[in-house]
């Protein structure tokens, strides 16, 4: 081979916004400038206190660094579910966020209840059981 470089460069596009005057700034006046803005409060600690902590499937799984066919299959949780869960489409119920606040924690203890132990039978959904016809 030659010596020709082979490695791309490659050109970001120009940014529409100048930081220069933020750039310029302080820690002290960004802050402030942050403060003045009154569409970005803060939120309270009362506010904070009152908000419901519900664990985010995607931050979950991005984490753990599964994909979404991967994580579905491992923790046994349907795909379509997942992914309606992290487009926002639906939210998990209170069984699913207990469910995922454990995966969070260990996920591996998950894994380990969850695994197919040899001579056992593989879970299967219940069947419906009918009942006899009445007799009229």
């Amino acid at each position: 081979m030659s010596g020709a470089n082979t490695t791309k460069t490659v050109r970001r596009p120009k940014s529409k916004v100048d930081w220069s005057r933020f750039d310029a700034m302080t820690d002290e006046e960004r802050h402030a400038a942050a403060l003045s803005d009154p569409d970005a409060q803060p939120l309270s600690a009362e506010v904070l206190k009152r908000m419901k902590w519900t664990p985010r499937a995607k931050i979950i799984r991005r984490a753990l660094g599964l994909t979404q066919e991967e994580f579905s299959a491992r923790f046994r949780i349907p795909l379509g579910t997942l992914r309606d869960w992290e487009q926002g489409a639906a939210e998990p119920d209170q069984a699913a966020r207990a469910y995922l606040k454990v995966i969070a924690v260990d996920p591996e203890a998950v894994r380990r209840a969850l695994q197919v132990r040899p001579g056992a039978a593989p879970d299967r959904p219940r069947e419906r059981r009918r009942s006899a016809p009445r007799a009229v």
